[in-house]
């Protein structure tokens, strides 16, 4: 029993549920920077590897996920278009927690209180897996992107510009 002492998040349950692999790596979470930038650097891994959940509301869907690599700035047009909207935005922070159930710095697009569309950045196919968070600050879920696909029923789409 003393060998485990990651708690299981939400997230991790809902994956093993499905009998879906993945590994859960914790990491120093610092208050004052909870980029996905600092979680790469603690988790030595490049910044490529390491994906960020970000909550978006279309006009045309509602509301949806995007998980994008963890430097890189969604593009709006881009995920409008991924996503048959014609414009969206991302959600005030404030909305995150009562929509979601997660907080920033640990939002999982793995079981967030309510199934959403989710759209992942076609980037992470590269990789055999990428990082995600857990669903709380100091957790990451490192698991296979396929695999990830099937979890949460994402489909792989561009959603960042290539200049960015």
């Amino acid at each position: 029993m003393a060998k485990d002492k990651i708690q299981k998040t939400n997230a991790a349950r809902l994956l093993d549920s499905k009998k879906i692999a993945y590994e859960l790596i914790p990491y120093e979470v610092d208050e004052n920077d909870l980029s996905a930038v600092h979680v790469a650097s603690q988790l030595n891994e490049p910044i490529d590897m390491v994906f960020k959940t970000l909550v978006l509301h279309g006009d045309r869907s509602g509301y949806f996920v995007c998980v994008i690599p963890g430097d890189k700035e969604v593009d709006l047009k881009l995920a409008a278009k991924a996503t048959g909207n014609k414009s969206c935005s991302l959600i005030p922070m404030k909305e995150l927690l009562p929509l979601t159930g997660y907080i920033r710095g640990g939002c999982s697009p793995i079981g967030m209180k309510k199934p959403f569309p989710t759209y992942i950045h076609s980037t992470c196919m590269d990789f055999d897996y990428i990082y995600v968070s857990a669903g709380v600050r100091g957790l990451q879920l490192k698991i296979n992107p396929s695999d990830l696909c099937k979890a949460v029923g994402a489909k792989v789409g561009d959603l960042i510009s290539v200049d960015d």
